[in-house]
């Protein structure tokens, strides 16, 4: 029986804050588009592939990103390897991914694998 990893609080304490700096960051790019006369978005459905393994990691990777304005996650695969997300602005769906991989799923990946 392996023993269970102790809790790293300043590793959740980062990633809140990381967390924090996305969630006002896209509320400003959500309430510009918004507000723009010209509403120049392209939404989309962005498949994501996963580096995250536990069943906890993922979902809390999927929690943050509903949670961050201009992004919805919609479905994990059966085999959690892939996090669909419709995203208000998926001109550059590669741009999407790589967002949430490292801002996101990254910083995760230190408090849960």
């Amino acid at each position: 029986m392996s023993k269970p990893r102790s809790w790293n609080l300043l590793a959740w304490l980062w990633l809140a804050l990381l967390f924090l700096r996305e969630l006002l960051l896209s509320a400003y790019a959500v309430i510009r588009a918004t507000l723009s006369p010209r509403l120049e978005v392209r939404p989309g459905i962005v498949a994501v592939p996963l580096r995250l393994r536990s069943a906890a990691g993922v979902t809390l990777l999927a929690d943050m990103v509903t949670l961050t304005p201009g992004t919805t996650s919609l479905h994990v695969s059966d085999d959690q390897r892939t996090l669909y997300v419709h995203a208000m602005d998926a001109a550059d769906p590669e741009a999407v991914r790589r967002a949430i991989a490292e801002r996101l799923e990254a910083p995760t990946m230190r408090v849960l694998r």
